[in-house]
């Protein structure tokens, strides 16, 4: 050990249009860089209040139950099912992508039976099938779904979807960590019971923070469990006592002060923004993104009315090896995209649009820098062409 060469870790620049996370404006890194307070001091405690109230207005909801859990949105989505979810309980689990698999398997690990509805990769959550398996399935605790499939592009109906959850009794479980901050995220509107999402994706703060809320009819269904929440650390029970309003708050755990910084300026800029702008600006860079790689020969995986404008599922095109590309996108540009996931590994890009990546600058470098490296197998300059003239006339 003492014969390594340590010294601080200096990340190359990059520029992130991937799957997530995207790219994060200075303010937030600057923010994420202020003094490190106690997580009971009175001013901490006051920007956890408002960070709760930014919360609600980003997810569109009157929650009393609103917060960021300490972890990545996996850690969210876990919050959601360990404590909504008994062991017997029956859920139908809407499997399109591999988001929706994972909540099938957080299922399964609280004990309960998980009634699957499966559409194909690249195609959203056929709310007819949904309805089959509620009706057949009478008493079932909760429908989920991914309302953004981060592995496909795809988004889902999430009013239809939890309009049928609620006409047959059980809780509609929502993730949108992908969606929230790029496209409409209207909680109380459709009625949605447990909601989860990421920090890092169209909110633009680094990993670490899943937002959560939760109605009155989940707390309830928690509070009329039968066994207590197997984890600990994310009882909703223990974490509202820390999280629940006003300056007395009972200690649960060391809250990750800084990130928490980081995201309540996000918030903040969200906020500044206005969300209808911001969901208009990620749709208008999608125009621009799509133009220039249509006019690069290159097609979107998702039909247009279910592809999510924040993140594009790129078809490969044949005789091409994506991973070749992915790596000099990175080497020659530093620009990351992402690749294709389970089913669709090999076959398609994903390239993010989301948040501070959600700009004229990343579609331009996105696409001049794909031109280069594809080569003769696109016409030289139409993509960035065609996207200049979708962006500025």
């Amino acid at each position: 050990m003492s014969n390594l060469p340590v010294q601080s870790f200096q990340p190359p620049l990059r520029i992130l249009m991937g799957p997530g996370p995207s790219d994060v404006h200075p303010r937030v890194l600057a923010a994420q860089a202020r003094p490190t307070i106690g997580h009971l001091d009175p001013a901490f405690v006051g920007m956890m209040d408002e960070l709760k109230v930014l919360l609600q207005a980003a997810l569109r909801t009157g929650n009393e139950m609103t917060f960021a859990v300490s972890g990545p949105g996996s850690a969210g989505m876990e919050a959601c099912f360990v404590n909504l979810i008994e062991p017997g309980d029956t859920v139908v689990v809407c499997v399109n992508g591999v988001f929706g698999g994972r909540m099938k398997e957080n299922v399964e690990r609280c004990g309960a039976r998980a009634v699957v509805v499966e559409d194909a990769w690249g195609t959203p959550v056929d709310a007819d099938k949904a309805a089959a398996a509620l009706k057949a399935n009478p008493g079932a605790k909760a429908l989920a779904f991914v309302h953004a499939e981060t592995s496909t592009g795809v988004e889902s109906d999430a009013a239809a979807l939890c309009a049928l959850a609620r006409a047959h009794g059980a809780l509609a479980m929502v993730d949108t960590v992908t969606s929230l901050g790029g496209i409409p995220v209207l909680v109380d509107q459709w009625g949605a019971d447990a909601v989860y999402s990421g920090s890092q994706k169209c909110l633009s703060a680094p990993p670490g923070l899943s937002p959560v809320t939760f109605s009155p009819r989940a707390v309830e269904a928690l509070k009329a469990r039968k066994t207590k929440v197997q984890s600990w650390f994310l009882d909703l029970s223990l974490l509202t006592a820390y999280w629940g309003g006003g300056a007395k708050r009972t200690y649960h755990h060391t809250a990750p002060v800084n990130a928490l910084y980081g995201l309540h300026e996000s918030l903040v800029m969200l906020h500044e923004e206005g969300l209808e702008a911001s969901w208009a600006r990620h749709r208008a860079m999608h125009e621009a993104l799509k133009a220039g790689l249509q006019a690069m020969g290159l097609g979107l995986l998702v039909a247009e009315n279910a592809r999510l404008p924040q993140l594009n599922a790129v078809i490969v095109p044949d005789g091409v090896d994506e991973a070749v590309v992915r790596s000099q996108l990175l080497a020659r540009f530093g620009l990351e995209i992402g690749a294709g996931l389970g089913a669709l590994a090999g076959r398609v890009w994903r390239i993010g649009l989301m948040g501070q990546s959600a700009t004229p600058r990343h579609v331009m470098a996105c696409l001049t820098a794909l031109e280069s490296v594809l080569g003769a197998k696109v016409p030289v300059g139409g993509g960035p062409a065609a996207a200049s003239r979708a962006l500025f006339g």
